[in-house]
């Protein structure tokens, strides 16, 4: 994103903000429900708080702000130690792409607020690029991490939401969707009909978010 075109020094650092902002809520949100499901650990290791120092992965924050996609923090959550394996899993896993959709749903709801006092000078133009930019990379946050690729969240919601027949085999070609994934990545730097990922990333994207903000 910041790659292209000539941003301005609002742009960037709203950028800045909103993926931080983003990837924060998201971990956070699997850490807590996780630990709502009974996995110990993350209260444990002390990431039930919203500091973004504890969360964010700096090189993938800087990556998404780059780049559009990279590597967010990680959540010590795991299946066997919550109280029901399979389906407290997929709250927790689910937790973190639903926290940002959210995100953008409140900034969304604000951005509408502010709209006429922008348009009446009362406050500043730079306050709605910041709201767009924040509802913008939470969307694309959300719809990014809900893809069937391993090994983001939506591998892993399918993978829970499977019966145990289909989740074996689902998970006998979890390689195989890495592999996937990784291709679909070096080819939306080719850009044009190659570029799959922007295509499934970009429509929801845009539609949502014009939903969101009214346009």
């Amino acid at each position: 994103m910041l790659l292209f075109g000539n941003p301005s020094i609002e742009t960037l650092i709203s950028i800045l903000i909103a993926v931080g902002l983003g990837m924060t809520v998201h971990e956070f949100a699997h850490n807590y429900i996780g630990h709502l499901m009974g996995d110990p650990v993350p209260a444990r290791e002390g990431r039930l708080t919203l500091n973004p120092l504890v969360h964010i992965n700096w090189v993938g924050w800087l990556m998404f702000a780059l780049i559009g996609f990279g590597i967010l923090g990680s959540a010590p959550i795991a299946a066997h130690r919550m109280r029901s394996p399979r389906w407290g899993y997929l709250a927790a896993v689910a937790a973190g792409p639903l926290a940002n959709l959210i995100v953008a749903a409140v900034f969304g709801l604000i951005f509408r607020l502010v709209v006429p006092l922008a348009v009446n000078q009362q406050i500043p133009l730079v306050v709605l690029l910041l709201l767009q930019i924040i509802i913008y990379f939470n969307v694309l946050l959300f719809v990014f991490n809900i893809l069937p690729f391993f090994p983001l969240d939506g591998w892993h919601i399918v993978l829970a939401l499977l019966p145990p027949d289909l989740a074996y085999t689902w998970q006998r070609y979890q390689q195989y969707s890495y592999f996937a994934f990784f291709a679909l990545i070096l080819l939306s730097f080719v850009g044009g009909s190659l570029n799959i990922l922007g295509i499934l990333i970009g429509q929801p994207v845009r539609a949502i978010y014009g939903a969101l903000i009214g346009f």
